[in-house]
């Protein structure tokens, strides 16, 4: 069972509830694993740690054009799907384009010439940390690579033997969200009381039922900004998971690298609370 924690836009307060949602529910379900999806700046260790178990490298083939043994024909332009080729036959000039290529291997398919073959390159990593008998995942990408996405996959592949998995989502509704989303069984949303907010998970709820994926929200700093965005979810049918209040305690705890629900008790109740409802919901919707 896989639930993400996602949010329309950054600096909701995901990664907040990711992992004090881990430090309730690692008391309640044994081998509980935390993925951290956000490749491009993961951050859940700096909250949860454990002892490095395991270190991977990810990989992508990428093609390498001859451009001596290649006859400009063009079926190597015309069979990639990416435009990742830049093919100018007026000059018979030809090469790669990196940061598109999708390493899908269909241009040195459509060679039959032999003049594409292909070279190996680290786009990332993924650490393995173990936490007393729980797991701590993070996928990392190399600095400069284009898509964390395939970082990603690779990452949550490493939590399907978990009876649980909280997938910390990367911000937004771009391909490494819809990567970590769709290999969730269940969707929380954070989101917060503002115009910007709500507009942001508008279109992610969009998203999610355009999948077909079952979701809650949970209102971060309910008690700033206006009713807007809690009178949309009623008016919609939307199931309101939790509303957590504009506290300074959970700014000065956070602020220190803390979980909020080992130093204060009231929280770690919410936060109990919250991951029953999580699992009832999921139930519901099996």
């Amino acid at each position: 069972m896989k639930i993400a924690i996602a949010s329309g836009k950054g600096g909701t307060g995901k990664t907040f509830v990711s992992t004090n949602l881990y430090r309730v529910g690692q008391k309640i379900t044994p081998q509980l694993a935390i993925v951290d999806c956000d490749a491009e700046e993961p951050n859940v260790t700096q909250f949860v740690s454990g002892t490095n178990t395991k270190q991977e490298t990810v990989t992508q083939n990428l093609p390498i054009i001859d451009a001596q043994a290649c006859t400009f024909c063009g079926k190597c332009y015309e069979y990639c799907n990416y435009n990742a080729i830049c093919f100018l036959p007026q000059i018979q000039k030809i090469s790669v384009i990196e940061e598109l290529c999708h390493n899908c291997g269909a241009c040195v398919y459509a060679c039959e010439h032999g003049a594409i073959t292909e070279t190996i390159k680290k786009i990332g990593e993924i650490t393995t940390y173990a936490h007393n008998i729980n797991i701590i995942v993070e996928g990392r990408v190399e600095v400069g690579v284009a898509s964390p996405v395939p970082v990603i996959k690779k990452t949550i592949q490493c939590v399907n033997n978990a009876p649980i998995a909280l997938l910390d989502s990367p911000p937004g509704i771009s391909c490494p969200f819809i990567a970590t989303v769709t290999q969730a069984d269940y969707v929380v949303l954070v989101t917060e009381p503002t115009p910007f907010a709500l507009h942001n998970v508008r279109v992610t709820i969009e998203t999610l039922q355009e999948i077909n994926k079952p979701f809650g929200v949970i209102i971060n700093r309910a008690d700033i900004g206006n009713n807007e965005s809690k009178e949309w979810f009623i008016s919609q049918n939307i199931d309101i998971l939790l509303e957590l209040p504009f506290d300074i305690r959970i700014a000065q705890v956070y602020s220190h690298g803390e979980l909020l629900v080992d130093v204060e008790p009231r929280y770690y109740d919410m936060f109990q609370d919250l991951y029953a409802a999580i699992i009832q919901n999921i139930e519901k919707w099996k």
